[in-house]
């Protein structure tokens, strides 16, 4: 059997909205996991994912989140690859749930990370108020843009195809 062999479509594939959302918002929570780890951990240097104990344990804890990042982009990508290979992406909802997937990683890292179980900050030795005000009104814009997008992908799919 030749892999290279382009199969076209099963006839009558229908797009799978939810699924599309489903796997565009892995994708886009691995992203946001993987620009928080290179930008704040590592290139700026700010914090660790885990800050409440050595700094070894801090860098074990930032390969963990790492091979997490890493673990969910490949299997998000391979997920997206199966959707375009049976013409079952719906696009406006992978777009949706890609914006989702970014701010609900952001939130969540702002909000439970930071605040509730105390993983680590921002920053240290400077007012977190601005940069808590920044990193969690930045999560909520992409998460609001998702919600925006995935409104209009709805009203797209229920309104059918143009005539």
């Amino acid at each position: 059997m030749n892999a290279s062999v382009h199969r076209p479509p099963a006839r009558g594939t229908q797009p799978e909205p939810r699924r599309s959302m489903v796997v565009c918002g892995v994708i886009g929570a691995a992203v946001m996991a993987a620009v928080d780890e290179i930008v704040f951990h590592q290139i700026l240097g700010w914090h660790h994912f885990y800050d409440r104990s050595t700094t070894g344990v801090g860098l074990l804890s930032d390969g963990l989140l790492h091979t997490a990042e890493l673990l969910a982009l490949v299997a998000g990508f391979f997920l997206y690859a199966d959707l375009r290979r049976r013409d079952a992406l719906a696009p406006a909802h992978a777009w949706a749930g890609f914006f989702l997937g970014l701010g609900a990683f952001q939130l969540f890292d702002g909000i439970v990370d930071h605040k509730l179980l105390r993983l680590h900050q921002i920053r240290y030795g400077v007012d977190l108020t601005p940069y808590d005000w920044a990193w969690n009104l930045g999560g909520l814009v992409l998460l609001l843009t998702g919600v925006v997008l995935g409104v209009r992908a709805a009203r797209l799919g229920r309104a059918g195809p143009a005539s």
